[in-house]
């Protein structure tokens, strides 16, 4: 007589679902995929890509890089019909890290950055290098942050303060405040101009 658990367990193994696959090539144009389905290896033909998709009046494009690892769901139970519902990190494709903290994100912040690093491949089986001018943008508790290279705006309840490099300039309620480096017109720098002494008239920056 039959064990029915060994024919549950034996029906529900047949039955599709969802599984774990490799990005093996993008059509960006028609925002598709095609992946490999592990561990066999198994490539599907092109399928929708909807990683970092938002569809409508507004819409959101964020394609997958051949070497991605996406969660594949079969649609209404066909394990030949599959779709793409999202890209996982994993081991050597970790979450990013905020080049303001150093940190990786938090629960509650949300980060884009682009320039970590693109998957291992097929034909190269490391991580691409990361790109320090690379742009970012981070949105947390304490406001939004975006930046690029040495260069980094921050927009808080209190102001808005631009850095670049030893620069930076701050604007809140109580006005605009720059420290380090120099003011300058095309004709004029505000660090190098000379002032009249005594009871001279004062005429117009020189220099």
């Amino acid at each position: 007589m039959s064990d029915t658990r060994m024919l549950a367990a034996a029906l529900a193994n047949r039955s599709a679902h969802a599984v774990l696959g490799i990005v093996s090539a993008v059509d960006p144009s028609n925002h598709a995929i095609k992946v490999r389905i592990q561990p066999d290896n198994v490539e599907t033909g092109w399928i929708p890509d909807v990683g970092g998709v938002q569809a409508g009046n507004l819409r959101v494009s964020c394609p997958s890089e051949p070497g991605t690892h996406v969660a594949l769901l079969p649609l209404e139970g066909d394990g030949e019909h599959l779709i793409a519902i999202g890209a996982v990190f994993d081991t050597v494709v970790t979450a990013p890290v905020s080049p303001a903290d150093a940190q990786a994100i938090q629960p509650g912040a949300m980060l884009i950055r682009a320039g970590c690093g693109a998957p291992p491949t097929e034909t190269n089986g490391k991580v691409g290098d990361v790109n320090p001018q690379a742009g970012w943008c981070q949105i947390g508790s304490d406001g939004v942050i975006l930046g690029a290279g040495n260069a980094r705006l921050h927009i808080a309840e209190s102001g808005v303060s631009l850095t670049i490099g030893d620069v930076t300039a701050v604007l809140s309620a109580n006005g605009l405040k720059v420290s380090g480096g120099d003011i300058q017109t095309d004709q004029h720098s505000l660090t190098q101009h000379v002032h009249l002494m005594g009871s001279q008239t004062t005429g117009g920056p020189v220099g």
